[in-house]
């Protein structure tokens, strides 16, 4: 018979040796425990060492709980954090982490046997590594360690656990259900929100809050605004805490009543509003907090949202690291303080390499849900569309209307189309407009980075001039929507476009052609359209980095248009 195949003896006694080894240890015993210390980093970095100041704690993005381990690589140093954990000699552990970001290592040293490691390449989201090691006669301790790789982004780790026999150093103790929140009381209300507070619970990790007995969002902290509501209308508010061990039961019952209605989404807006775009990441323009977004601008919008697996749905995350350790608490505090100085601050989504797509009805619900989950835990006001790949006006026009409902009248809704998207009203981008005209804010199409199109007239203009803002914001004018939706978008210095940069005092000229009839070039409307929404910018940052000269120049100038 043929020799199917040929192994040494010392394979086949490995093996059974492996298999009787399997069949003592069985499952893991009932008085196996995590023998990590401050395994979901909820003390900071009680018990761990990170090498060269690498390591910080971060509030979000976490795995579980409300913190998790940020380590940055730097130079020659790869972000090392370790920590000794007690074990048993010739005992059995399980050692897992969950990670996310960069290149990310998992491993124990001073085993004893063997030591061990594994790793993964940068991962969008939490993966979980897991590996495995067994203690030498007289290891009574091992160091656990996670890192990065030299030169790669920071990485992200939560929640460790070295799972076996209790080596004696007493690892983090079980958490028990917290108690519900005491004190629960409406702090402020608008036509759109009310505002919660409520007292800390020793032991939670984080708050649930309901709205007429369903789960609207979660947060970390002991306040939060719930946004999206209907104007003059009353909504009763519980809270709950929760923790690994699960959620406590709801607290007392308040009621918040929400203020009367200004009316549609942008009347609570000047006449006359600036908008800028706020970057969440660092391309070489001025870093910001929003807090230092200049005065001038009425609407900031937020860039970006970015796509998520999930189909029309999207996601935000805070580039805490490439904003200088700018944290998602500030942030939302910042939203709130700009607010509270009459400015609205929206979510975008798209932007150049901005690739979500909205196309059929699950999608748009989708896109409907995720927006509305980000008004509900960040506090924006709305939503701005700056989809530069293309869209469907059916699905986006439904995902619009859907989302307008969750959020009721006071939603915030902009769209910054390119100039080739509203040549005709046939287009894509147009329909929609026209589609959502009832809810619209405003359209703050960028004139720049374009090349020549043509103005209303039907002759060709090109970019870089005062006929060629207002001949194709006549198009937009005369095709439909209304003049206060309609604004002229700008880079504001000549870094913040490829082309199609103007100085201030043509984009000023141009709003004075529109709006009096006054500083046109050779082009002039038929008639002048006085309620003019305004201007936009990309971007506040580029704008701090020019010294703030646009909205120092464009600001006042679209504040005093008749």
């Amino acid at each position: 018979m043929p020799i199917l195949s040929r192994r040494p003896a010392r394979f086949w006694t490995a093996a059974l040796s492996t298999a009787l080894a399997l069949a003592v240890a069985g499952p893991a015993s009932a008085a196996d425990v995590n023998n990590a210390k401050n395994a979901g980093f909820e003390s900071g970095l009680t018990n761990w060492t990170c090498s060269a100041s690498s390591g910080t704690t971060v509030s979000s993005p976490v795995h579980g709980g409300s913190a998790a381990l940020k380590a940055t690589p730097a130079g020659q140093d790869n972000a090392k954090c370790v920590q000794s954990v007690a074990v048993k000699p010739n005992a059995t552990y399980t050692l897992s982490a969950w990670v996310q970001g960069g290149y990310a290592y998992l491993g124990a040293t001073g085993t004893g046997t063997t030591d061990v490691s594994t790793w993964t390449p940068d991962t969008a989201s939490w993966k979980q590594l897991t590996t495995t090691f067994t203690t030498g006669a007289s290891t009574t301790s091992v160091t656990v360690y996670t890192h990065g790789w030299y030169g790669q982004a920071a990485y992200l780790a939560d929640d460790v656990s070295v799972y076996g026999p209790d080596g004696g150093g007493g690892g983090d103790p079980t958490p028990t259900v917290p108690a519900a929140p005491a004190g629960l009381a409406v702090s402020g209300t608008s036509s759109s929100s009310v505002s919660l507070s409520w007292n800390a619970v020793s032991g939670a990790t984080a708050y649930n809050v309901y709205r007429n007995g369903t789960k609207v969002t979660a947060v970390t902290g002991t306040s939060a605004t719930v946004t999206g509501l209907a104007a003059s209308t009353s909504y009763s508010f519980q809270v709950t805490t929760v923790n690994s061990a699960g959620e406590s039961v709801k607290s007392g019952a308040v009621t918040g009543t929400t203020t009367a209605s200004p009316g549609d989404g942008g009347s609570a807006l000047p006449k006359h509003a600036v908008t800028g775009y706020w970057q969440n990441f660092n391309n070489g323009a001025t870093v910001q907090k929003l807090s230092a977004v200049q005065s001038q601008y009425d609407i900031i919008a937020v860039a970006f949202a970015d796509a998520t697996t999930t189909p029309g749905a999207v996601t935000f995350t805070l580039d805490s690291a490439g904003l200088g350790g700018y944290t998602v608490d500030q942030f939302k505090a910042d939203i709130k303080a700009k607010q509270a100085a009459g400015k609205k601050v929206v979510v975008s989504v798209g932007g150049q390499n901005g690739t979500v797509s909205v196309s059929d009805p699950t999608s748009a619900a989708n896109f409907a849900n995720s927006v509305y989950a980000l008004m509900q835990t960040y506090g924006f006001d709305g939503v701005d569309i700056d989809l530069e790949n293309g869209l469907n006006a059916t699905y986006m026009s439904q995902a619009l209307r859907s989302l307008s409902a969750k959020a009721g009248p006071g939603l915030i809704l902009t769209m910054a189309p390119q100039t080739i998207d509203m040549q005709s009203t046939s287009n894509a981008y147009f329909q929609t407009a026209l589609n959502v005209k009832d809810i619209l804010t405003v359209v703050n199409m960028q004139y720049y980075n374009s090349g020549s199109m043509l103005g209303c007239d039907g002759k060709v203009y090109s970019q870089g001039s005062v006929d060629f803002l207002t001949a194709l914001a006549c198009i937009q004018l005369e095709g439909g929507l209304s003049p206060s939706q309609v604004g002229l978008g700008l880079p504001a210095s000549t870094s913040g476009a490829g082309s199609g940069y103007v100085s201030p005092s043509v984009v000023n000229n141009a709003l004075d052609c529109l709006t009096k009839g006054t500083g046109c070039g050779s082009f002039k409307p038929s008639k002048t359209y006085p309620d003019l929404r305004g201007a936009m910018t990309w971007s506040t940052n580029w704008d701090a980095a020019a010294g703030n000269a646009w909205s120092n120049t464009v600001g006042p100038h679209v504040h005093g248009l008749p």
